[in-house]
């Protein structure tokens, strides 16, 4: 063989991807690759909300104080690796929405997002669906919660 052949060639900058360069290494914490799945999750129309019971009634005590703010993250559950992430969502489905095609427009926003902002690759986006919303359920919530006028 000529040394042509034997000399590997590198490209500009990257060896083993977008994180791991020749100038250094990028970690991405657990807690922003869950946000940004979090927020991702909620731009699809048909998503009432994120998380389970107790995480939804959790989230909605913390609404209620004076300059708390949404856990974007809430109802997500994410893995992190060196070069790939897996995410797990909580969601309630608004009523008369397909969940099959909302869960498929779920995973590829939330694929999009994550890989595009992090460069991590996404493996697999779960989705379980807890609760489906109706109209007439916050009707009654507010209903119950006004005792005295």
């Amino acid at each position: 063989m000529s040394e042509k052949q034997q000399t590997p060639t590198k490209t500009p900058a990257t060896t083993t991807g977008a994180l791991v360069t020749e100038q250094g290494k990028t970690s991405i914490a657990d807690t922003v690759v869950s946000k940004i799945a979090g927020i991702a999750a909620r731009e699809i129309s048909g998503v009432h909300d994120l998380g389970g019971g107790a995480a939804r009634a959790v989230g909605a005590i913390r609404e209620r104080i004076p300059g708390s703010r949404t856990n974007l993250s809430q109802g997500v559950a994410v893995e992190v690796g060196e070069h790939q992430a897996a995410v797990d969502l909580d969601i309630v489905a608004e009523y008369g929405v397909a969940i099959a095609d909302l869960a498929a427009a779920i995973r590829r926003n939330v694929v999009d997002a994550v890989e595009r902002m992090t460069g991590l690759e996404v493996t697999e986006v779960n989705i379980t669906v807890h609760d489906v919303f109706l109209e007439s359920d916050e009707d009654e919530a507010e209903e119950q919660t006004t005792r005295v006028q």
